[in-house]
């Protein structure tokens, strides 16, 4: 057994310390024949500081497309060929989704917005669209608009937005090879006035952008530093007419590395599968990821990707027995 692995056990395991960017390296770089040793351990860390439940949620996008920032990933750039056009939701379409969101025994809904940082107009949106949905259905509103103002983060909290998604994307020193119209720093930002209004964190990224090994491990301890209450892992999906658009999808194995040292990193975090993971993983990765460390899971479509259909996501946690559960209510 490798010794990164029995000092894991000793110290997250036992101890609820993860491991520091060293140790998620030597995780990220275990040979195939300590996977499955990996992601057991990490399920065990799951399981002790997490406990069996899962967080299940479903996404809207609130504004599609015609965003003005050049994220080299996304298919909603206005400054990139892609065919996704810039569209709104009006506030009946917004419920109607938080409803179908929790038919299907989802605990959170979260309103997503492809722009810099929200305008008056979105803020006037969203403070609509919450309360009609809260007025309508029993689910948690999440939200995620871009970068935001200390009066942008006040506004949410008073309108009952409980977590704010902000997403990193990458970790520091790759970040200019990905975004040039904003920085890291401004993004970390947004971050720290979130946590500081009492909004939950919600801060994951996307593996398979151009990154090396190296910098996974970097971006494991950076979002470890943030502490956030959840972090979505996505895999890139390569969408056509944005500068990612070739580039090829992660292994089925390197992403299940990475949740390993992700978990191990963060074991008390919210650990959630978001975009990617179907092309990535499939059917049986899906399995293996839910059994090596990840406790939350995105149900339905993407914002502009298909996902697995909810019945299947809920068949696998129920044949899993891990019960859905609003996590955040109990860690």
């Amino acid at each position: 057994m490798p010794e990164i692995l029995d000092r894991a056990r000793t110290q997250v395991l036992d101890g609820g310390v993860g491991l520091d960017e060293a140790g998620a390296l030597e995780i990220l770089r275990l040979p195939d024949e300590h996977l499955s040793a990996a992601l057991q351990l990490a399920h065990e860390v799951r399981m002790r500081w997490c406990g069996p439940e899962v967080e299940v949620e479903g996404i809207v996008s609130l504004k599609t497309g015609g965003c003005p920032e050049d994220c080299h990933f996304c298919s909603q750039s206005g400054l990139f060929a892609s065919p996704v056009r810039s569209v709104w939701l009006d506030i009946p379409s917004l419920v109607e989704a938080a409803k179908q969101t929790a038919a299907t025994g989802a605990t959170e809904f979260c309103i997503v917005a492809a722009v810099r940082g929200p305008d008056a107009r979105l803020m006037k949106q969203m403070r609509e669209g919450v309360a009609a949905i809260r007025e309508a259905v029993d689910i948690q509103v999440a939200a995620s608009l871009g970068m935001l103002t200390k009066d942008q983060v006040d506004e949410l909290v008073d309108m009952g937005v409980h977590r704010y998604n902000h997403n990193l994307e990458t970790c520091r020193s790759y970040f200019p090879n990905v975004v040039t119209t904003h920085s890291w720093e401004e993004r970390w930002e947004t971050l720290t006035m979130v946590r500081a209004s009492g909004m939950e964190v919600c801060c994951g990224g996307i593996l398979g952008l151009g990154e090396s090994v190296e910098q996974r491990a970097e971006f494991a301890a950076q979002l470890a530093e943030l502490d956030p209450h959840e972090v979505p892992l996505n895999f890139l999906n390569p969408r056509p007419g944005t500068p990612l658009g070739d580039r090829p999808v992660v292994g089925a194995r390197d992403a299940l590395r990475a949740i390993a040292a992700f978990r191990l990193a963060m074991p008390r975090t919210i650990l959630r599968y978001a975009g990617g993971r179907e092309i990535t993983l499939g059917d049986l990765g899906t399995r293996d990821g839910l059994l090596g460390g990840i406790n939350a899971v995105i149900v339905g479509n993407y914002l502009t990707t298909l996902g697995r259909p909810a019945t299947d996501d809920l068949a696998l946690l129920d044949d899993l027995k891990m019960p859905v559960k609003a996590l955040s209510q109990t860690l």
